[in-house]
């Protein structure tokens, strides 16, 4: 069983860095049997890539507006961003990495993303460096979340081979 946890982002801007953040504190503490840790950055197609691999669940890490207030937490399931301009990839939408993917003979069934809500993105086009202090504050909860996550899709894999 392998689980991906693919952060996302640009940490030149702002919050959009939020999804490598998330990664880079997962990859100081003790690893988790079956999880592949990645920082994706701004590398849709790499992404497209992996989700087409050998794992059977994948956790993708993103800032995403969805009209929250800053830092609010969401787990949106693929079908949610299918066709939806709202979330950018850097380039390559979410949709388009998980169509590519499925294209590349890939399933998107185990793919969940975590949204975070951010308070700045690439609004005016400056680059700036570092999360706001509502979306730094949600970089533990979402640890917690995705690795709540990753047990869930460990558990229900091994439940379906146990059936």
């Amino acid at each position: 069983m392998s689980v991906l946890v693919a952060g996302i982002g640009n940490i030149f801007f702002g919050d959009d860095g939020f999804g490598c953040e998330v990664v880079r504190r997962m990859a100081e503490r003790a690893p988790i049997a079956g999880v592949r840790l990645v920082d994706f950055g701004i590398r849709g197609i790499d992404l497209a890539y992996a989700l087409s691999g050998a794992h059977e669940s994948a956790i993708l890490i993103d800032a995403i507006r969805r009209g929250r207030s800053p830092g609010t937490l969401s787990v949106i399931a693929p079908e949610e961003v299918a066709g939806s301009a709202a979330i950018d990839m850097h380039g390559m939408h979410p949709a388009r990495a998980l169509r590519l993917a499925r294209e590349l003979g890939g399933s998107t069934r185990g793919v969940r993303i975590v949204g975070c809500e951010p308070a700045t993105l690439d609004d005016d086009g400056e680059p700036r460096m570092g999360l706001s202090q509502q979306v730094l504050a949600a970089v533990e909860p979402a640890i917690l979340l995705v690795r709540k996550l990753v047990e869930q899709a460990l558990t229900e894999r091994a439940q379906a081979r146990h059936a």
